[in-house]
């Protein structure tokens, strides 16, 4: 494990900020709004946050919040969701393994649900009080394959007759 204080300052690596930009665009592709994006402070963490923004042309300020931290735990998480509640849709960005830990947590009543939360990924998870439903996930995997068949499949669409 890294030193806290070094670990804090760790930059997106390459792979990372190419993973990021291919979420992006292909959340901005399917339309994909939220009125807050909110961080972990660390620093890759918030690289990650404003790629994706860039490319889904979010304007606002990214929120940084230390219930996202590696370190924080799940009733600091429940207090950030319970914040942001009326929001019609935010996007949260954090570290694994407690992010991981946060979505089971968060999608299943005793914790018992099994979900691979890749780092890059992003999901839709849509609250009802303090239970929510996972509806989609996207690994940075799936991502790069649905830009590339965006490109191939971009071509102007022409009636037939």
């Amino acid at each position: 494990m890294l030193n806290p204080k070094k670990d804090e300052r760790r930059p997106l690596d390459e792979e990372g900020s190419l993973q990021a930009r291919y979420v992006g665009h292909v959340l901005a592709n399917l339309d994909v709004q939220v009125e807050h994006i909110i961080s972990s402070p660390l620093k890759r963490a918030l690289q990650t946050a404003s790629l994706v923004a860039n490319e889904m042309a979010f304007e606002a300020q990214i929120e940084l919040d230390d219930a996202l931290r590696p370190e924080a735990e799940y009733s600091d998480f429940q207090a950030l969701l319970s914040r942001f509640r009326k929001a019609e849709s935010s996007m949260i960005v954090g570290h694994n393994p407690n992010f991981t830990e946060f979505l089971v947590k968060t999608i299943s009543a005793q914790g018992s649900a099994q979900v691979e939360l890749k780092k890059g990924s992003v999901g839709k998870v849509e609250m009802q009080g303090r239970r929510g439903t996972l509806h989609w996930l996207i690994t940075p995997r799936i991502a790069r394959t649905l830009q590339n068949s965006l490109k191939i499949r971009s071509r102007p669409k022409t009636s037939r007759k």
